[in-house]
């Protein structure tokens, strides 16, 4: 049956013109009403302040692919040695080595479950084909491989349930379902969840709503796809820019959807084109988000 694909560019606007590198993992923080997210090419994590329209950043140092708040103060980050500890100042401590054994691998994107475990994968540069893999770190900091034979590990997100995960490793050209156990953090019965055509970009970073239905940011593809439960594309934002990241929902009752982009491997033709390429895009489309959940560990 074919869906009728909704636009839903309601109130599309840039909330922070900063010209990120490669903007990521947007996550919204609940405690002090702000959205984390990351410029992860230069080891920057920003805070956006809807309140006020302020962003504040700190700078971490290494590469990494997203930040974390923490239950007990502070964030993690994943970086190329693995889970990072990161203090207000920007100070950080390695937690979790992760694939330090591999010298040209680091974590990428990353998200919680309710119960804190943290998931993130990593990959390789340049990509190497099936060498890399999603891990899982528990509250106690033990370390859990989780899938192996990832190229680029990417979007994490689960059902409102919790007994779906959605996953993608952008080498696949599409989204992947897993059965999730909440209690134990298994995954089991892998099957295809959405394919991208090649035509359409890369696929990147994930968000669910309150629905079920799936958002997936498109990268050289300028937009983000609305998916129903049953892997239908039924809705889309499209953005003045073609490096679309990653997109979480946040703001009062999680009705803001904000959308991460980049600068990065645009020509300057390209960039006069898309002067907000690598700027924190918000829209209002008409559904709510679910939760971002901190690190327990």
């Amino acid at each position: 049956m074919l869906l009728q694909t909704v636009e839903l560019n309601a109130s599309l606007e840039v909330v922070a013109d900063i010209g990120n590198d490669l903007g990521e993992g947007p996550i919204w923080d609940d405690v002090t009403g702000t959205l984390v997210f990351v410029d992860s090419n230069v080891g920057r994590v920003h805070r956006f302040d809807p309140a006020t329209g302020g962003v504040s950043h700190v700078d971490v140092g290494p590469v990494i692919g997203a930040a974390i708040p923490r239950r007990s103060g502070g964030m993690v980050a994943s970086s190329i040695d693995g889970l990072l500890a990161v203090a207000s100042t920007g100070d950080t401590r390695l937690l979790v080595p992760i694939e330090q054994d591999k010298p040209n691998h680091r974590m990428n994107d990353a998200k919680c479950d309710s119960r804190g475990r943290l998931l993130s994968g990593t990959l390789s540069m340049p990509f190497e084909r099936g060498a890399s893999a999603l891990y899982r770190v528990d509250p106690d900091l033990s370390l859990h491989h989780v899938l192996p034979g990832v190229t680029v590990s990417n979007g994490i997100a689960w059902s409102p349930d919790e007994t779906r995960l959605y996953y993608v490793d952008t080498s696949t050209r599409g989204i992947d379902c897993f059965d999730y156990d909440i209690e134990t953090g298994e995954i089991s019965g892998r099957r295809r969840f959405v394919d991208v055509d090649r035509a359409d970009g890369f696929p990147d970073g994930i968000t669910v709503d309150a629905e079920g239905h799936v958002w997936l940011a498109l990268y050289k593809g300028g937009k983000v796809n609305r998916y129903d439960p049953a892997g239908r594309l039924v809705g889309q934002v499209t953005l003045p820019v073609t490096c679309v990241t990653s997109c979480n929902f946040g703001g009062e009752g999680l009705k803001d959807l904000y959308i991460t982009t980049a600068r990065h491997g645009l020509s300057e033709e390209e960039l006069a084109g898309q002067p907000h390429a690598g700027a924190l895009f918000r829209c209002r489309p008409g559904v709510s988000g679910l939760p971002s959940y901190f690190f327990a560990g």
